[in-house]
């Protein structure tokens, strides 16, 4: 896999993370109806990039954005994964673990023992391997009466018993 830097997104890059976003999750054979749906949720807007309740991060090789992931802070210890994308051509290079690695990691610095992720039904095993356990479901913002799966990664470290 090629390495990658992740780093923050700023407001301007706003239209290019929408786009992509967009392309990530017709990558998965959704109908033009159902993307449609799906663009104003898919939608960001530099004052939401700005905006000090939301962290968004970019993950960059070779001068180009390969996808991105967006956190808002819910609560001091929850913080949801508002967002994790990959460019189509690179899903299954390795770049969305290392973007829900770095989501983890600054969640934890943000002060979270847990990161809260409603996910795409596709995205399911992704998120299962990165830790990940079921939650729960919730409706879609985008498609009404559509049920989509939510996990919860606990970000507290283990506490192991002694064996003595």
């Amino acid at each position: 896999m090629a390495t990658c830097s992740i780093g923050l997104a700023r407001p301007e890059e706003a239209n290019f993370l929408s786009a992509l976003a967009m392309r990530s999750k017709a990558y998965w054979g959704y109908p033009d109806e159902f993307m449609a749906a799906c663009q104003a949720e898919l939608t960001y807007t530099p004052e939401q990039i700005d905006a000090p309740q939301y962290t968004f991060c970019m993950c960059t090789t070779g001068g180009s954005i390969v996808g991105f992931h967006a956190l808002l802070q819910l609560t001091a210890d929850t913080v949801e994964l508002e967002a994790l994308f990959v460019e189509p051509q690179h899903i299954g290079s390795g770049f969305g673990r290392k973007l829900i690695e770095h989501a983890q990691d600054h969640a934890r610095q943000l002060g979270a023992s847990s990161l809260v992720i409603q996910g795409d039904p596709n995205a399911e095993k992704f998120y299962l391997a990165a830790g990940a356990v079921h939650s729960g479901s919730r409706e879609s913002n985008s498609i009404a009466g559509r049920q989509l799966p939510v996990f919860t990664i606990n970000l507290t470290p283990k506490q192991y018993e002694s064996q003595e």
